[in-house]
């Protein structure tokens, strides 16, 4: 059976945390441990039923948590506009963002309503979108601002001339386009709020290989039944072998989203066997990452494309 894991949390009681991705599997223990930190956890989630289901066991585990539900579907900009504006309306800061949520490999490619492939939309559009129309609660706040990478983002190359693959459709190429894409987003945040004085702290991490979602059967996504890779990761996780547990994958971006110890610009993810698992410490920036030019570059075409501008 695998370790338990944990890592120390500092108080996070009157701090709100906006998880997305929370209502299942990593996403769903980064806002279980946030809650128990004190945190008041906001859930935004595609299917509000199974959000306030994954409310309910956060509730079991820490009594009187406070969480609010809220519907966003990030492949739609109308979805995310709505959210920031309610939001806003509302006033609160927002301590800790963890753009968590994802999409992965769907077999054939998809279109969302707004016209971009849905890898791209989801994962990195998505996030871009809800940042910056968040950006005065996450500078009232002085925000820590984490986005979760993927070991993919290690390979592959953002598809510069075809971002909606809509020429020869790879699956794990888009994916690792896309999440190379947030996390040059991630990058670029740090560089721009030092630079404005938004004292957010915008930095990285990455869950490793642990059993989700990700690739299990998702009809409604083209994916009739469950891959022979989520097979596999499961038996490792459940016998405790390289790969992790969705409670031990979350503890990297708990860190880097909470720990005194976490800085901005750096990448947090396992620190086990080809950090494949294990506790959470800083790594090496891919250095798809380090490319401060197509940082640039996809922040500039992302406004362009969302027809958002970021502003202090």
């Amino acid at each position: 059976m695998p370790k338990t894991l944990d890592i120390p949390v500092p108080d996070l009681t009157g701090r709100l945390a906006l998880v997305t991705g929370a209502s299942d599997g990593v996403g769903f223990e980064i806002a279980a441990r946030l809650a128990r930190a004190g945190a008041d956890i906001l859930m935004p989630v595609r299917n509000p039923e199974k959000g306030e289901a994954a409310a309910a066991r956060i509730r079991e585990r820490t009594p009187g948590a406070g969480i609010r539900i809220r519907p966003l579907d990030l492949s739609s900009l109308e979805s995310v506009a709505s959210l920031a504006d309610q939001l806003l309306a509302e006033g609160r800061a927002i301590d800790i963002q963890i753009n968590n949520a994802g999409v992965m490999t769907p077999p054939t490619r998809r279109s969302t309503d707004d016209g971009f492939e849905l890898q791209f939309a989801t994962n990195h559009l998505g996030h871009f979108a809800l940042v910056a129309r968040l950006l005065p609660l996450l500078t009232a706040g002085n925000a820590r601002v984490t986005s979760q990478a993927s070991l993919a983002a290690d390979q592959g190359a953002i598809n510069w001339d075809d971002l909606s693959w809509e020429r020869g459709y790879d699956p794990m190429k888009a994916y690792s386009s896309s999440k190379i894409a947030l996390g040059l987003f991630a990058m670029e945040l740090q560089r721009r709020s030092d630079a404005a004085g938004w004292g957010i702290r915008s930095n990285l991490s990455h869950p490793g290989i642990t059993p989700t979602n990700l690739l299990a059967a998702q009809p409604g996504m083209g994916r009739a039944q469950d891959t022979g890779a989520v097979k596999v990761i499961r038996a490792m996780s459940r016998l405790g072998i390289l790969v992790g547990t969705p409670a031990s994958a979350a503890l990297s971006a708990v860190y880097a989203a909470a720990s005194p110890d976490a800085a901005g610009g750096r990448l947090y993810g396992p620190k086990g066997f080809q950090h494949l698992s294990g506790l959470p410490a800083e790594q090496r920036v891919y250095s798809r990452l380090q490319d401060d030019a197509g940082a640039r570059r996809i922040w500039d075409l992302s406004e362009r494309l969302l027809g958002v501008k970021v502003a202090g």
